[in-house]
């Protein structure tokens, strides 16, 4: 079979397949056309009927941003697109840096306290890190995933279990033909219902009482099935115990049991002839049930299990066994035990958890007849808690102190990264151009080194002391590295002479006269484009917010420099339905400071002085004279000790 090709609309016949550019054929009409070139100069020559075709090809033409879905609204030139990608304010990028912090382990509360209690404490790099990552992990923390029986009960269960315990109440469906009582359905009255009834509740618009009917329906539906199928069942047994009389009455006894001798595995096998322990009381699962299983402490006991006979055994020649005591079999009650920190008892029970995939006193299953049942009581001021609060929630009435390792982990082989509650992401959004510079002065030369060479402590650290110094900052600069609370990042901070700073101030009528204008505001408005030009992304969203007039100037640097991307909302229908809607478009500076090639050692006076001064260093001086190991002890006749080599 041959193949020809359509014709595309507006094309002539010849133009379709042709393609040179010294197409001599005549003009015809209906055939052909004349061979023009592009009116934007590209260097292409077509048949004038293509000229609409090649505009969605021609590298000069007119086109928006690939990002225009997405915010940018810039247009350009088709062949500068690829080149506008690397700077496009829609292609935003959000960092991905991991790492992992563990609470703090209990040898360590000296310094942690001290640190806690520093007036310098935002200050230190690695302390301000740690108190950002600390607060994101007490809010992702759900007190009801670890004390689930210290939770406040939802009033419509509240309610439910009332109407359920108390014996002088019933509780009644919908129907009228059924009636339940605190038993379930122990007893039920039926009426029949005429024909008129039927008519009626067929016609009735109620919508209650047809879903309502419609999951008691379901619910008989599924019993009458499971007596259908136990009938089944048991006419099967019947049928099989006939066969098997009927074969031993054909046979004599001698020649039946040596049938069974040689065919009586087949005949089990096949379900034919019943073993010497029923397969229903015999270690099988008659039916798999799906089981998720987490982790070997989450593993339920199915319910087709049986046990075997031989583990059916005496239990008066049982092994005795002691059973530890936990906190229930103190004989306390509840309010007398010591209170419990919500912080140490959280992260306890969420590192066991983190770490050994179960919480601490779970209950545990050895086998398949024995499991081990643990509690633990814990005694909180703040308890029960909300049924979605939170463990920042729970103390956020009270002083927050530093419970999570300063030093943080970017490899570990201890959990399952994915859902780890003790791993923290960067999380900060960047334009693509932006995001290799943020990683190499933040991640690299920052982060990754604060322990002991960006940033250093005194070694009687272990001790309290919470004294440190920054070693490094950028070359050819007077700036120093500072964490913002803020905005959560890293920034960097320049020193300013104190001449500029005295020479800002004006009194309080020279405001007053020029509206309360600086000497900068002052300035013609090109003057002042032109040096925030020079300015970084986080010099320009904090000068943004100093005055009108400053946020005029960077907004006119918002597509140069700004990033943009689309907030969205969640709008739900009045039929149950919902989707998400695009509400406006953010334009917004990231938190980049200017990019630092290299570093230099500060001009900081070095840790040796700090220690001559330390209130830790504590020097021991022995002023009696101590024996050493390698003499020789020699006692002379009076007694004294002497020593020699």
């Amino acid at each position: 079979m041959g193949y020809e090709r359509k014709m595309t609309v507006g094309h002539h016949k010849h133009c379709e397949q042709c393609h040179s550019v010294h197409c001599q054929v005549p003009v015809q009409i209906s055939v052909s056309c004349i061979i023009i070139k592009c009116r934007k100069n590209c260097g292409a020559t077509f048949h004038m009927c293509k000229q609409e075709e090649h505009q969605l090809l021609c590298p000069n033409e007119m086109v928006p941003c690939i990002n225009v879905n997405y915010g940018c609204p810039l247009t350009m030139l088709r062949h500068r697109l690829a080149k506008h990608l690397e700077v496009c304010p829609a292609s935003v990028v959000c960092c991905s840096q991991e790492w992992n912090r563990w609470p703090v382990s209990e040898t360590d509360l000296t310094f942690y306290k001290n640190v806690s209690q520093s007036p310098e404490t935002k200050v230190n790099l690695d302390v301000a890190l740690a108190l950002r990552d600390q607060e994101l992990l007490f809010r992702s923390i759900k007190m009801k995933n670890i004390f689930p029986e210290l939770m406040l009960e939802d009033p419509a269960l509240q309610d439910a279990s009332a109407a359920v315990n108390n014996p002088t109440e019933e509780a009644t469906c919908s129907l009228d033909c059924v009636e339940f009582t605190e038993n379930g359905c122990t007893r039920m009255e039926e009426r029949e219902l005429s024909q008129e009834d039927r008519d009626t509740l067929a016609k009735s618009r109620d919508m209650d009482g047809i879903q309502n009917y419609s999951s008691w329906e379901k619910i008989f539906n599924k019993e009458m099935e499971g007596c259908k199928q136990t009938v089944k069942n048991q006419n099967k047994r019947e049928e099989k115990g006939k066969a098997k009389e009927e074969l031993s009455k054909e046979f004599n006894i001698g020649e039946y049991n040596m049938y069974l001798v040689h065919n009586g595995a087949m005949l089990i096998n096949f379900g034919q002839l019943a073993a010497c322990t029923p397969r229903e009381k015999d270690f099988v699962y008659g039916k798999l049930e799906p089981i998720e299983v987490q982790t070997v402490r989450t593993f339920n006991v199915p319910t087709s299990y049986r046990a075997k006979q031989s583990y059916l055994k005496d239990p008066s020649q049982k092994v005795k066994t002691s059973a530890s005591v936990d906190t229930a079999d103190l004989g306390v009650s509840v309010e007398d035990l010591p209170k419990c920190d919500e912080v140490s008892a959280t992260l306890l029970l969420s590192l066991e958890k983190e770490l050994k995939g179960h919480l601490i006193s779970e209950s545990v299953g050895r086998d398949g007849l024995y499991v081990d049942i643990g509690t633990q009581t814990y005694n909180f001021a703040s308890a029960p808690f909300e049924r979605d609060a939170s463990l920042a929630d729970v103390i956020a009435d009270k002083p927050h102190g530093l419970h999570i390792h300063v030093e943080a982990e970017c490899v570990t082989r201890r959990h399952n990264r994915i859902s780890s509650a003790f791993s923290y992401m960067c999380g900060h959004f960047f334009r693509r151009d932006e995001c290799r510079s943020h990683f190499r002065n933040v991640h690299s030369d920052i982060q990754a080194s604060l322990s002991g060479w960006f940033q250093q402590r005194c070694p009687l650290a272990y001790l309290g002391c919470a004294f440190t110094k920054t070693r490094f900052h950028p070359a050819g600069h007077q700036a120093t590295i500072k964490y913002c609370q803020d905005v959560s990042a890293f920034v960097l901070q320049p020193e300013v002479p104190s001449l500029l700073c005295e020479g800002g101030k004006t009194s309080s009528s020279q405001r007053n006269g020029a509206h309360n204008l600086d000497p900068l505001s002052s300035l013609p408005l090109e003057i002042l484009q032109y040096i925030a030009a020079y300015l970084d992304s986080f010099t320009l969203s904090q000068l943004s917010q100093a005055s009108r007039l400053m946020r005029e100037v960077c907004v006119a640097l918002l597509q140069e420099r700004g990033m943009v991307s689309l907030k969205w909302e969640k709008k739900t229908y009045s039929h149950g339905g919902s989707s998400w809607k695009c509400r406006k478009k953010v334009w917004e500076f990231s938190t980049l400071f200017s990019s630092v090639d290299k570093w230099s050692f500060s001009n900081t006076p070095s840790m040796s002085d700090h220690l001559k001064t330390c209130s830790f260093y504590e020097r021991e001086e022995h002023t009696e004279p101590v024996a050493l190991a390698c003499l020789e002890e020699v006692r002379d006749k009076h007694g004294e000790v002497k020593y020699k080599r």
